[in-house]
């Protein structure tokens, strides 16, 4: 690896995720890039252009749903966004905001009222979203996303909770691959104009999870989470590594 290249971990990879958080094109569509095996790398969006990228990504994805999202290529303290590339395309994106006392979260918009009681029981709360998958890509791109977004909030800064906004039809697909919990009712997401419902995700359960199943897709047979994809734990080091020397 060269000393300017700012890739956090690279990977190769093949298959599809054909079922998550926004879906695909309509049936029929296809692929600009047509993805077998390749090798995918996982960076911030640091730069005005990445950013772009990744919004434009999320926008196409969102696009197809019907759903309304506003253009993100600014940057805001308490958020970081992570994407996935592959072959110079911009394949898979997602944002990480950890809760701040003046700027709270993107949820508070919605379930202030819900975060707060996390708030006062001591949980550090950061939430997952703009989460888009591009048509045909691995499960193990969005495993990287997620898992990344671990290491860098509970591993290194010390958050204890994730909490989501998610459409009422993405909520069991959350709770069986992830291991999300309920934690608030249905309402309307202003942000995109759309229904949501508060899930919660204890990020010491996600650790747990990691350490048992992290590098192990052999048991994505009798393991129906998405954990197996994750990265085995022994590269944890060199990705915390990585974040703390400011690659982001």
């Amino acid at each position: 690896m060269q000393p300017f290249d700012d890739t956090i971990i690279s990977f190769e990879a093949a298959g599809s995720l054909r079922d998550l958080v926004i879906r695909e094109a309509p049936e029929g569509a296809t692929s600009t890039h047509p993805i077998d095996t390749q090798v995918f790398h996982i960076r911030m969006a640091s730069t005005e252009g990445r950013r772009e990228a990744a919004s434009l990504l999320l926008r196409k994805m969102y696009g197809w749903r019907g759903y309304d999202v506003e253009a993100d290529s600014s940057h805001v303290m308490n958020r970081i966004t992570l994407y996935a590339e592959t072959g110079g395309h911009t394949v898979g994106t997602m944002s990480l905001c950890l809760d701040d006392p003046e700027l709270g979260l993107p949820a508070d918009e919605n379930y202030r009222d819900k975060l707060d009681e996390l708030r006062a029981q001591g949980r550090r709360l950061c939430e997952p979203s703009r989460l888009a998958i591009d048509k045909d890509v691995t499960k193990r791109v969005f495993a990287a996303l997620i898992h990344i977004s671990y290491i860098y909030a509970h591993n290194i800064h010390g958050y204890t909770d994730y909490v989501i906004e998610v459409n009422p039809r993405h909520v069991a697909f959350y709770k069986r691959m992830l291991g999300f919990v309920d934690f608030g009712g249905q309402r309307n997401c202003s942000r995109v104009n759309a229904p949501a419902v508060l899930l919660r995700l204890d990020l010491s359960y996600m650790g747990e999870q990691i350490r048992k199943f992290g590098g192990h897709p052999d048991q994505q047979g009798s393991e129906r989470s998405f954990y197996p994809y994750f990265f085995p734990l022994r590269d944890e080091p060199g990705i915390t590594t990585r974040l703390v020397q400011g690659r982001d």
